[in-house]
């Protein structure tokens, strides 16, 4: 035995957003034992096999257009308004476990689309979540993941600009300064969550205080990856896994500290089961 000192991180885990999600499909799959979920329900394959094996299915917009009279979950990621109208006219049942935070977003882009602004949105291309947005303008909005990709010479005079809820403030900043040194006139919409955007201050903080750092993860999940990388620019023996069993002993000397940590799409019980495992080693 290396005699191994594990924690993990508190603030790690399911943002509130999934949380509401999960437990939806949950309350729903215990009464019903089937659920139909459009697009996977976290960026998590453990999570949703979990879920699958309770009766969720997973389903892509193909696949809705030939479904009737069923339910189906939305995500936390939101939705945009033609996958509503398909509902009606399918008759499906809607579970909308839209996070909160995004559907509010949503509102103030269609509220900024209806006055007929000029509207940016910081965002990866073809995210679930941006596509919801793009849905609220007709996808008439410009959508960019750097500053680079715009024109900033044939840029309107005057923009408003928002951002997918999960992306970096400090960057979102620096794109609007930038935009404004230009000499465009922006209207700056600071639409980012914090439960999510403090994830890095605080990881850095954690990651600095263990000899090894286990940072667990889907693959799908773009959270993950950027806090991957934080953790790793802090700590540079952290190792990214997937699930328990890609542990390796050899990570690990004598009493050595270490720390576990997760994307926000990262469940509790998964982090629970790879500090067991580092436990017996």
């Amino acid at each position: 035995m290396k005699n191994l000192q594990v924690q993990i991180d508190a603030h790690s885990g399911f943002c509130f957003g999934v949380v509401y999600a999960i437990e939806m499909a949950e309350d729903i799959l215990d009464e019903a034992g089937v659920l139909y979920c459009l697009g996977d329900i976290v960026h998590n394959d453990e999570e949703v096999n979990r879920l699958k094996r309770k009766g969720l299915k997973i389903i892509d917009h193909e696949v809705l257009k030939d479904l009737r009279d069923e339910k189906v979950l939305i995500r936390a990621h939101g939705e945009p308004p033609s996958t509503y109208q398909l509902a009606i006219e399918n008759n499906l049942e809607l579970i909308d476990a839209s996070c909160p935070v995004v559907l509010k977003l949503q509102h103030r882009i269609k509220n900024s689309f209806d006055k007929g602004d000029s509207i940016y949105i910081y965002g990866k291309h073809a995210h679930a979540e941006v596509i919801g947005l793009l849905g609220q303008t007709n996808n008439k909005a410009v959508v960019f993941q750097d500053i680079s990709e715009l024109d900033l010479d044939t840029l309107p005079n005057n923009i408003t600009l928002y951002s997918q809820t999960t992306k970096s403030t400090d960057k979102f900043y620096e794109i609007n300064e930038i935009l404004k040194n230009a000499g465009i006139t922006v209207n700056t919409n600071d639409t980012i969550c914090r439960q999510v955007s403090n994830r890095d201050r605080e990881l850095r903080d954690f990651a600095g205080k263990f000899d090894h750092i286990v940072f667990v993860s889907g693959t799908k999940s773009s959270n993950g990856k950027v806090l991957f990388n934080v953790c790793k620019e802090t700590n540079p023996n952290t190792y990214f896994v997937s699930n328990s069993a890609q542990i390796e002993t050899s990570w690990f000397g004598e009493n050595d500290r270490v720390g576990i940590c997760g994307a926000t799409s990262t469940p509790m019980w998964l982090m629970e089961q790879v500090k067991e495992r580092i436990l017996t080693f």
